[in-house]
């Protein structure tokens, strides 16, 4: 009878660890149901905020690109009158703490067939990887260009920002956040994100930068202000903002070969003295890279002088600095 008990007794606590395992097993497996859960949610939340993001970028960009691409199909003259603001009969702004520079007039910078050709290499929207690329082949063939940096805080793009500098390209500014709905949205979140990437630079290269590019450039149509206020601001500062006068294509909604963007700068190249050459070397710029090498040979097969923007560079301006007048 006792040997029946301790049997049965010995059944029922086999069955309670059963049991008890079981329900651990449960509790686990709903444990890590929800653990998942929450990560895969926290996943996807992120993701969709990175593609809100990603997608304003690009509609913002997208106007941009086709004011770009518009301009550039312009042909003949009116082409050409677009590609500066005539300064003549213009009223040249009072001189406060700053000089401020002279864009130049567009028939000036005409090129002659004895006229040599200085062109300089304007990279916008970086770093990226392809910065590094890009910085490999400039180094390679002893050419100097200048970056329109934006503001990237990992530690990548902190190592680009001193490589440019360290190798002796310009840095300058192309804002910090480029997002064009908050920056053009007022003066003031204009004045807020200038001053973050002028001192962000210099607290990672010691570099007071003091060359500027609007997004979408001086002329954009995307600005909810006056591009006017804007440039007051940057004239009271003694910042030199740069456009350009000859476009790669590479900024437009089409996609060009590397061929194709090397034809579009050769064939504007010719026709100007100084030229500000558009190009980008974000992350999706791959034909930008493969077209750096040829671009190179060819421009200076045709004895054109490459040069990094500085204190002695001809401003191509599409709204000049100086026809604004200060307050």
């Amino acid at each position: 009878m006792e040997e029946n008990s301790a049997k049965g007794l010995k059944q029922e606590r086999s069955k309670r660890r059963r049991v008890a395992r079981i329900k651990m097993a449960l509790i686990s497996m709903i444990g890590i149901w929800l653990v998942g859960s929450m990560v895969i949610c926290g996943v996807l939340l992120y993701k969709v905020h990175v593609l809100e993001q990603d997608l304003q970028f690009l509609l913002e960009n997208f106007t941009v690109s086709r004011q770009i691409e518009e301009d550039a199909n312009q042909t003949g003259a009116d082409a050409e009158e677009s590609a500066y603001l005539d300064l003549e009969g213009s009223t040249q702004a009072d001189e406060e703490d700053y000089s401020i520079a002279k864009a130049v007039n567009q028939k000036e910078n005409l090129a002659r067939e004895s006229d040599a050709h200085k062109v300089y290499l304007t990279f916008d929207d970086g770093p990226s990887p392809n910065t590094g690329r890009i910085l490999d082949i400039l180094k390679e063939h002893g050419i100097k260009a200048t970056f329109f940096v934006v503001g990237r805080e990992d530690g990548e793009s902190r190592e680009l920002y001193r490589r440019i500098v360290d190798e002796g390209h310009t840095l300058a500014m192309h804002s910090y956040s480029h997002k064009y709905s908050s920056l053009y949205s007022s003066l003031e979140s204009f004045e807020r994100d200038f001053s973050e990437i002028q001192n962000y630079l210099f607290e990672v290269t010691g570099e007071e930068c003091l060359y500027y590019r609007f997004p979408g450039g001086s002329s954009n149509q995307v600005s909810d202000v006056d591009m006017e206020e804007f440039i007051r601001y940057l004239n009271g500062r003694g910042i030199t903002y740069f456009d350009w006068n000859v476009a790669s294509g590479d900024a437009t909604a089409q996609a060009y070969t590397p061929e194709k963007l090397v034809e579009n700068v050769l064939s504007d190249v010719v026709k100007y003295k100084t030229s500000i050459v558009l190009m980008h070397d974000a992350e999706t710029k791959e034909s930008t890279v493969k077209s750096l090498e040829p671009m190179i040979e060819a421009l200076q097969g045709m004895g054109a002088e490459i040069l990094p923007i500085d204190e002695d560079t001809t401003v191509v301006q599409h709204i000049a600095a100086a026809s604004v007048e200060p307050q």
